[in-house]
């Protein structure tokens, strides 16, 4: 098998520079946009005393050594999210951010260790400004370097009319043939052995160990994401409480949460929450996650109690992270995601995939 140059060699930068100058262009033009709309663009810290607490999220770990040589744990963030949520403690009502996060264990076309998020908060705001938002900023980035489709893997999305809105409860009746909200009852808890029999009628998976999570993720995963995001974009809303660990309940219906995710030709771009400001609740969440990473991962990351505590006091807001590479592929018809990334993070082999 041939072995790849590495990224850094001249004619497989050629290749890549074309994409790697949209990307510019097109952050350029979204810092403008929020800009225009009173976004404060905040810029903040990698190093967190915890990575996050959501049980199939990887962080990389280092330590802080002290004078006296102690040595206290630290993290690279997954996202900048309880950062962005202590500055809206603070104060702040309209803010972004363009985060170098780091995610462990993922690597692929769309995935990569090092890669940029683009959050944005509104406090004050429903979260179907943030799909306002969201829609625009797809068209804008698409019409920024050309292009009339956001497009991958011979996929296409037109980011120029209203997205398709749908949820998750319909996505998996209308993909899959499932009732999914028969499976969840009136205080939010699932019905795992309910779920996995219907599972079983669709054709899919089950297996011994699985838990209720896991197979919400097969559905979504097998029948669902593919169908999304073809022609124009989806909106997929209404997540059950039991995956939306740090979104609010709905006012109509307390088994789903105020959570979507946006897609374009078959790939996740954006994640969205009307926040949980109930820091017992969320202390609740983190918990039951953290016991679900030991359970399956057999570790654990601590709790933020700074974020815990500003949480407290934080107004009635809601958020969005929006996988920027991503973004820039779909709207530059990259195949890859080292594609439209400066300098890639070597693979084991030292080279570009």
């Amino acid at each position: 098998m041939p072995v790849a140059s590495p990224w850094w060699t001249p004619d497989v930068h050629a290749d890549r520079r074309g994409f790697l100058l949209g990307r510019n262009r097109i952050q350029a033009a979204l810092r403008g946009f929020l800009a225009d709309r009173d976004f404060i663009e905040v810029d903040t810290a990698t190093l967190q005393v915890s990575p996050g607490n959501e049980a199939h999220l990887h962080a990389f770990a280092t330590e802080a050594i002290h004078h006296d040589g102690s040595r206290t744990p630290l993290y690279l963030h997954t996202s900048p999210e309880f950062a962005c949520k202590k500055l809206l403690s603070a104060g702040e009502t309209r803010i972004a951010c363009f985060a170098h996060v780091y995610r462990n264990r993922e690597r692929g076309p769309l995935h990569h260790p090092e890669f940029t998020m683009l959050e944005w908060y509104r406090a004050g705001e429903p979260y179907e400004a943030l799909m306002r938002d969201a829609t625009e900023l797809l068209a804008l980035a698409a019409e920024t370097v050309g292009s009339k489709h956001l497009s991958f893997k011979g996929r296409q999305a037109d980011p120029f009319v209203e997205p398709h809105r749908l949820s998750v409860a319909e996505a998996f009746q209308r993909f899959a043939g499932i009732d999914l909200l028969a499976s969840i009852g009136a205080d939010g808890a699932t019905d795992r052995g309910h779920l996995a029999a219907s599972l079983k009628v669709a054709g899919l998976r089950v297996a011994d160990d699985d838990i209720w999570a896991d197979l919400f993720s097969r559905v979504i995963v097998e029948k669902i994401e593919p169908n999304l995001g073809i022609g124009r974009v989806t909106i997929l809303d209404e997540y059950p409480v039991a995956e939306a660990a740090l979104a609010r309940p709905t006012p109509h219906d307390p088994r789903v949460a105020e959570r979507f995710e946006l897609y374009a030709c078959g790939v996740e771009l954006a994640n969205a929450f009307g926040e949980l400001t109930d820091a017992a609740e969320q202390r609740r969440r983190f918990t039951m996650e953290m016991a679900e990473k030991q359970r399956v991962y057999g570790e654990t990351y601590p709790l933020d109690e700074d974020f815990l505590a500003a949480l407290a006091i934080m107004p009635q807001a809601s958020g969005i992270a929006l996988g920027f590479d991503r973004l820039v592929m779909l709207a530059t018809g990259a195949p890859r995601i080292e594609q439209v990334i400066w300098a890639p993070v070597p693979d084991m082999a030292g080279e570009v995939s």
